[in-house]
């Protein structure tokens, strides 16, 4: 008896916390106190909501067939597991509304017809039933990667990857991502690659670049290290298939604050110590879930308990001046009419970054941008929830790559992927 109660004890716990993990899913945890909590329990419910709907079906069936309904804790337990089930039935049913969400976005700014440039884009370069079958398995024969190059002095945080179709496609566009980590964790194996294993199958050159980070490394170094990569891949990047005319811009989170400066400061003498004189222009950039407001300008009040925390001294430094020292590492204050195309991509669930702070940008950079600014704003969706394949994050990589091509196909003279120039 008493091990029975046992295994119905255990049950009703793991149905109890399944339930609690959906509705976090569901509704994040609000405030800065549980933000840490509520981003990464409600990360990997909503990204893996399949696989943990099955679990929860398989040990509620188990248990039923073992144990039926003859206690209450057994019916207690099933209840819950229904409601689990609910609850994880509605966030895949709103995973698989992005790539809806995302192509509306797309067709907004960029006209109906904008994938007629090139339609070869609408063919995924990878099973999606494999992807989702193993999201941590993230590997693709076709693609062959080339390991800790280095672009510059620094030792293993100034190294980047190489991802390239293994036939070596000629003049190919460019992508380089960045990744994120509050700008003081992180490397270049962890983010990007769902959608660089993506866009490497269809024929373009992909970089994962690593950067100094803080509390060692401050304002501007982390920056001044992206745009020594972008000056390596100008010059080297033709050795691996690359074309040094289209190099795109990407990242998520910190790295997302990054692409956006990037993007925003193309030739900043004052960024560029030493390599004044090369183009650090690039012609697309994507951020993902993008830190827009270091000084606060904004006014959200999780921005400004960002802006007032421990951090922003970590990385500015403790004599960076407030708000200019801020502002000077803020793409909200470098907005500039020839800022590449942008496509801004937020969650309305993020815990981290909120989406009113990626709004308020979007809607600043277009009123001053003479190229488009696409913005796909995800319901439902967490902070870094491209960092594995799942349900949207295949839908949303594809439509990061039809912006891609109609990026590159809108640029004069830089070929299709994996061919040779006219």
């Amino acid at each position: 008896m008493f091990y029975g109660w046992g295994m119905t004890r255990g049950f009703v716990l793991r149905q109890a916390v399944g339930a609690a993990l959906a509705a976090n899913a569901l509704r994040p945890l609000p405030g800065a106190p549980t933000s840490v909590v509520a981003f990464f329990s409600g990360w990997l419910t909503t990204e893996l909501a399949p696989h943990l709907l099955a679990v929860t079906a398989a040990d509620a069936a188990q248990h039923a067939a073992r144990h039926g309904t003859r206690t209450r804790s057994d019916r207690v337990g099933l209840a819950l597991a229904a409601a689990s089930a609910a609850g994880l039935a509605a966030v895949i049913a709103t995973g698989r509304g992005a790539g809806a969400e995302a192509e509306s976005a797309l067709v907004e700014t960029l006209g109906e017809n904008y994938t007629d440039r090139d339609r070869a884009i609408e063919h995924p370069g990878r099973p999606v039933w494999r992807q989702l079958l193993n999201p941590f398995w993230m590997r693709n024969k076709a693609v062959t990667r080339v390991r800790n190059l280095a672009y510059g002095p620094g030792g293993r945080r100034a190294r980047l990857d190489i991802y390239h179709r293994q036939d070596l496609p000629s003049k190919s566009p460019v992508l380089l991502q960045i990744h994120g980590g509050g700008w003081v964790i992180g490397n270049k194996d962890q983010q990007g690659l769902p959608l660089m294993l993506e866009m490497a199958s269809r024929g373009w050159v992909c970089a994962a670049v690593n950067y100094p980070l803080s509390p060692k490394a401050k304002w501007p170094e982390h920056l001044i290290a992206i745009k020594q990569a972008l000056a390596w891949l100008r010059e080297h990047v033709e050795e691996y298939g690359g074309n040094p005319d289209f190099i795109a811009v990407t990242g998520g989170s910190a790295g997302g604050h990054l692409a956006a400066m990037v993007g925003l400061t193309a030739n900043d003498s004052h960024l560029q110590p030493g390599f004044e004189d090369v183009d650090t222009s690039v012609q697309a950039c994507v951020p993902y879930y993008g830190v827009y407001d270091i000084a606060g300008d904004t006014g959200i009040k999780a921005v400004l308990q960002r802006v007032h925390s421990g951090l922003m001294p970590m990385v500015l430094g403790k004599q960076a001046k407030f708000p200019d020292d801020y502002r000077a590492a803020s793409p909200l204050a470098h907005l500039r009419a020839d800022a590449p195309p942008f496509f801004v991509i937020h969650g309305t669930s993020d815990s981290l970054i909120p989406v009113a702070e990626a709004r308020i940008f979007v809607d600043e950079l277009r009123q001053v941008s003479d190229n488009p600014v696409v913005y796909a704003e995800l319901k439902g969706a967490q902070h870094a929830f491209d960092v594995f394949p799942s349900i949207r994050s295949i839908s949303v990589t594809q439509a990061v790559g039809r912006f891609l091509e109609w990026s590159r196909s809108a640029t004069t003279d830089v070929p299709a992927a994996g061919t040779e120039s006219a």
